[in-house]
């Protein structure tokens, strides 16, 4: 039996060798197939950006402040002025604020407030923030314009779409707590969605007290209102309240997106530390309609904004209310009380028994603007690698700042620190981006028109403008006699220009080189403030460093030339920096905002200053700094104390 099941098994064997012999040919024969690989590579930065970051690297910042500008803060070359809780002003290379370019989800964003409080930043909160770019050296046309300084493009994360024959819905939510003034507050995001609709919710709500600082950093414990005191430690007026909510519709065909928001501001309360006032009040009010298309020939991409601004200042809580010569009740105790006393009726200054009394509720200080802007532009291939971009913007800003009535020396009327202000500006730019090898230039060219104009003004002693005569606290009928009695109308003509060449050797290094002119205009507080008075001046205070700011109405565009030199080396998937070295020497043409008064005109400064800024050996997401040094102009010069003089 056994040998008979060998002698089967043999012939089976016989008999299946050559159809396996034969199989195994065929499949030795035939192609391999293998699992598809897929390679994916970094995607080139724009030339000319210095640092750009995602929601990854957001993120883990989120939970340490409610200022979008302190997002930026670990960026070499990048610092912030601290300002307000929610209201820091960025500063790349010792210029900052109006002298940077900061656009928020595209739209060019206006501080409309003598003292800069509510900056382009504080409109957008941390949590809402999805992406940040930062051009700090030679900046490309195509994102700069009014500025001499760099460009901080910030964006909202972009409208979510299902997937096709599905419903997408998602959202989100958020809260902290930070001990440090007891900070709390949270955000919500939802989103519901079609292939071709998008719904999306957003908000956000911040809440602090004032903070702690390391130690004692006074010798006082009073706050100038009576009954009211703070710990020696506790930083006065740092407390905060915010809200931001969005609403955002969009539409998409899978080569154009439509997209429509609004967005609602809310602060109640803010203080500054830094000023001599607080925001009391900040409600804005922003819709933003954009479009986006690839069409045959290209990409274009048009926008159009509005945003209006109700803004509001006075006295806060940890500062003195109220103030007038003279002893209670008539007055609240003069100057040199440590606290002002309550007093009644509010009235002028006036002599009483041979002593001047006078009695003042506060300060109270509005403003009302409305900013449209337009944007639209194109991105043409030339070629196979080439690329020419052209585009226009304009921008139609109207402010008024008035300051009500209040008592003492601030009475009967109204003052009006800008009246019917208006600045149109009007821009048009094409850029070339042509490569060749691992060379890529870009050379671009910029023109704007900026129109500017104010109404005539009059201070707290006259109820109309006047043209001439003397008279009332600080000289303002004076003072704004010979403003209105100037031209106000002002235009400049201002050309941006911008080379950039980008040498690639391989996939862990860059190099960049730059030469650059870029030209400013000033802003309405800089151009068309106009009381010399002290006081007045001391509320012009955009700059928060407890001086006092005039306008001139002679003043020039700023402009500065830039070059810059850049290397950055990394791993294949730039997630590592080994080391950078962005150095920036620029020499500038400045107006400063420092003013002269407009009784007389003086000479203008040139100015000259320079950075350089090193990476650290850090292994992280993005270089994180070392060290820079980031000079004023030295241009700015005092005229005499607490009052500063700009010149033309």
């Amino acid at each position: 039996m056994h040998n008979r099941l060998q002698l089967v098994v043999a012939g089976l064997a016989l008999v299946a060798a050559p159809i396996l012999s034969a199989q195994t040919a065929s499949e030795m024969d035939a192609p391999a197939l293998l699992k598809p690989i897929l390679v994916i590579a970094p995607e080139e930065p724009p030339v000319g950006r210095s640092f750009s970051f995602g929601p990854s690297a957001i993120a883990p910042q989120r939970a340490r402040t409610s200022d979008t500008a302190k997002l930026l803060t670990g960026l070499p070359g990048v610092s912030a002025y601290g300002a307000g809780g929610v209201s820091s002003l960025p500063v790349i290379r010792g210029l900052a604020d109006e002298r940077l370019r900061t656009t928020v989800d595209g739209m060019d964003l206006v501080a409309s407030c003598p003292n800069h409080m509510n900056s382009p930043l504080s409109y957008i909160d941390p949590t809402a923030v999805a992406s940040v770019e930062v051009f700090a050296g030679v900046t490309p046309v195509s994102v700069g314009g009014d500025s001499i300084g760099g460009t901080i493009v910030v964006e909202s994360a972009p409208p979510a779409f299902a997937e096709s024959g599905e419903r997408l819905v998602e959202g989100e939510m958020g809260a902290f707590y930070r001990s440090n003034g007891e900070n709390w507050g949270g955000n919500l995001s939802a989103t519901v969605a079609s292939e071709q609709f998008s719904i999306n919710y957003s908000g956000a709500y911040t809440k602090a007290n004032n903070y702690q600082a390391g130690g004692n950093f006074k010798d006082y414990d009073f706050t100038g209102r009576g009954g009211h005191t703070l710990d020696r430690d506790e930083v006065g007026s740092s407390a905060y309240e915010a809200s931001n909510q969005s609403l955002t519709l969009a539409w998409t065909d899978g080569a154009t997106l439509l997209d429509l928001s609004y967005d609602h501001q809310d602060i109640p309360y803010e203080g500054f530390p830094n000023q001599r006032m607080e925001m009391t009040s900040n409600q804005s009010d922003q819709f933003n309609l954009g479009y986006a298309s690839e069409l045959a020939w290209g990409r274009l991409n048009a926008r159009l904004y509005y945003q209006q601004t109700q803004h509001e200042m006075d006295f806060g809580d940890d500062k003195r209310f109220w103030y007038g010569p003279g002893q209670p009740p008539l007055g609240s105790g003069g100057n040199t009380a440590l606290n002002g006393i309550p007093c009644s009726p509010i009235a002028g200054l006036r002599m009483v028994n041979g002593m001047m009394v006078g009695c003042a509720a506060g300060m109270p200080m509005e403003t009302d603007s409305n900013n449209l802007g337009f944007r639209v532009d194109a991105e043409i291939p030339v070629g196979q690698d080439d690329l020419l971009r052209v585009g226009a913007d304009y921008q139609r800003y109207r402010l008024d700042d008035w300051w009500s009535p209040s008592g003492a020396g601030m009475w009967p009327y109204t003052f009006d620190n800008i009246n019917d202000g208006q600045r149109d500006r009007y821009a048009a730019f094409g850029e070339w981006e042509l490569t060749k090898g691992r060379w890529t230039h870009l050379l671009g060219l910029r023109f704007e028109a900026v129109k500017m104009d104010a109404g005539p003004v009059s201070g707290y002693n006259l109820a109309t403008p006047p043209t001439s005569g003397t008279g009332g606290p600080g000289n303002q009928t004076r003072d704004a006699a010979l403003f209105n009695s100037r031209s106000r109308s002002k235009t400049d003509h201002n050309w941006d220009i911008a080379w950039l060449a980008r040498f690639t050797p391989d996939a862990m290094q860059r190099y960049e080189i730059g030469l650059g002119q870029k030209t400013r205009s000033p802003n309405l507080y800089e151009r068309y403030t106009w009381s010399t008075w002290q006081m007045a001046a001391l509320m012009n205070n955009f700059v928060g460093d407890g001086n006092g700011y005039i306008g001139n109405l002679d003043l020039k565009p700023e402009m500065a030339r830039t070059l810059s030199i850049t290397a950055d080396w990394h791993d294949t998937d730039e997630q590592r920096w080994v080391s950078g070295l962005p150095p920036t020497i620029a020499m500038c043409r400045t107006t400063s905002t420092l003013c002269s008064g407009i009784q007389r005109p003086m000479p203008r400064e040139g100015c000259r200053w320079w950075t350089i800024s090193r990476c650290s050996n850090t292994p992280i997401n993005r270089p994180s700094s070392m060290a820079s040094t980031s000079p004023r102009t030295s241009c700015w010069r005092a005229a005499r104390p607490m009052v500063h003089s700009a010149r033309s």
